[in-house]
């Protein structure tokens, strides 16, 4: 594979899709980004695609829901990264289209890489995940197999928590600042978790597209100094402010109790919640066979630690 592979990003005007946009421009790569029709009634987007574009990405006209023009796009890119948004209501879209796009890479059969819309923790260690939650991972491998069904290569990304999510907010359900005064810990907060700026998931993705290291596998991102407990988390926002939170915590069984009263997006987030913070799936086990770590492939990407991160909120 040329080391200087076309990369079309499908889902560019995205949270992590103008990221990966711009890490694909930043690498070297010529950057094709999907502009579906009904973009250009969203003067947001539309200006970010401009905005790509002036960067020095290409933009490619296509729907979902017109089955020719995904072939044609997807015939112009030697990489196909799908940053599809994920939904968190019972809108099963993001589904539908990965599967469209799927059937058109398969028809174009050109493409050396197919990277879908994961990101977060790896599906295939989450069978037992809690519902209504379990709706994000079952999805994911439905997409898995259609892609391992249709012979694509393919590259799949555990991205792990997003520090926009997760570290602004020290984990806490509400908002995306750091309390100031109080904090909940979920259990003794001494479980595991990885934590990434946006940024820097992006990086490492784009490092994979040419890499035969993970061609058919699954990439970890597990950046060693972002591995922290959420008391370790808490205590890094402290040392920043100088002083102490008072800290309160919540026992798995209330903190899934409390579900009962929140609404569907809600109570996936709780889900999800209780098994990075209370389970540790995110670093309780080994990556073996199948799998690689993004940190030891690539030692060269200058990852943000979470000090660094949390910092930009004093």
């Amino acid at each position: 594979m040329s080391p200087n592979s076309k990369v079309l990003v499908v889902g560019g005007t995205g949270y992590l899709g103008k990221r990966l946009v711009k890490a694909s421009l930043a690498q070297g790569h010529p950057t094709y980004v999907l502009m579906r029709p009904e973009i250009g009634q969203d003067i947001d987007k539309l200006q970010m695609l401009m905005s790509f574009k002036e960067l020095g990405a290409h933009l490619i006209e296509a729907s979902f829901s017109d089955h020719r023009s995904l072939v044609d796009a997807v015939k112009q890119a030697d990489v196909v990264i799908s940053a599809i948004s994920g939904s968190s209501s019972r809108n099963h879209s993001s589904l539908i289209y990965q599967l469209n796009l799927i059937d058109a890479i398969k028809e174009a059969g050109n493409v050396k890489r197919f990277l879908p819309s994961e990101f977060g923790m790896d599906p295939a260690r989450m069978g037992h995940a809690l519902e209504p939650g379990r709706v994000t991972f079952d999805e994911k491998m439905t997409v898995r197999k259609a892609i391992e069904g249709a012979t694509i290569p393919f590259t799949y990304v555990s991205a792990n928590c997003f520090a926009g999510f997760f570290v602004g907010n020290l984990s806490q359900m509400s908002g995306f600042t750091p309390p100031k005064e109080k904090v909940t810990l979920y259990g003794d907060g001494k479980v595991k978790a990885i934590f990434l700026d946006e940024d820097d998931i992006a990086a490492y993705t784009i490092k994979t597209i040419d890499d035969l290291r993970t061609l058919n596998k699954t990439v970890y991102l597990r950046p060693s100094e972002n591995i922290l407990t959420q008391r370790q988390l808490v205590g890094i926002w402290e040392k920043l402010i100088g002083k102490q939170l008072e800290k309160s915590t919540i026992s798995s069984e209330d903190f899934l109790a409390s579900m009962k009263d929140m609404d569907y997006a809600a109570q996936v987030v709780v889900g999800h919640l209780y098994h990075i913070f209370y389970e540790g799936c995110l670093a309780n086990f080994e990556i073996g066979e199948g799998g690689e770590d993004a940190s030891q492939l690539y030692p060269e990407v200058n990852y943000t630690r979470m000090d660094e991160y949390l910092n930009r909120f004093l």
